[in-house]
């Protein structure tokens, strides 16, 4: 009797892990996907010309939207990504 409650007491836990990490991973995925299309649509609508090198899309997918702002703003003043 013991170690049936105690395996549901586990998984129980383990669901609302997975819960938690599922959920931190949706809104990671959101913002990354949000960080690469303002890349691409200020390739295209701006004409920014910067090249989708792979630290471009780098800084994009791991800081998502305040990455693509980043990138965009390095390659206007001319510091990156020329």
């Amino acid at each position: 009797m013991a170690y049936e409650l105690i395996i549901l007491i586990l998984a129980v836990l383990a669901v609302i892990a997975v819960y938690i990490v599922l959920k931190t991973a949706k809104l990671l995925i959101v913002n990354t996907i949000l960080g690469l299309i303002i890349l691409a649509v200020g390739n295209t609508f701006f004409n920014l010309n910067i090249p989708y090198s792979s630290m471009a899309l780098l800084v994009c997918a791991l800081g998502g939207i305040p990455g693509a702002i980043l990138v965009i703003l390095l390659h206007v003043f001319g510091i990156a990504f020329l």
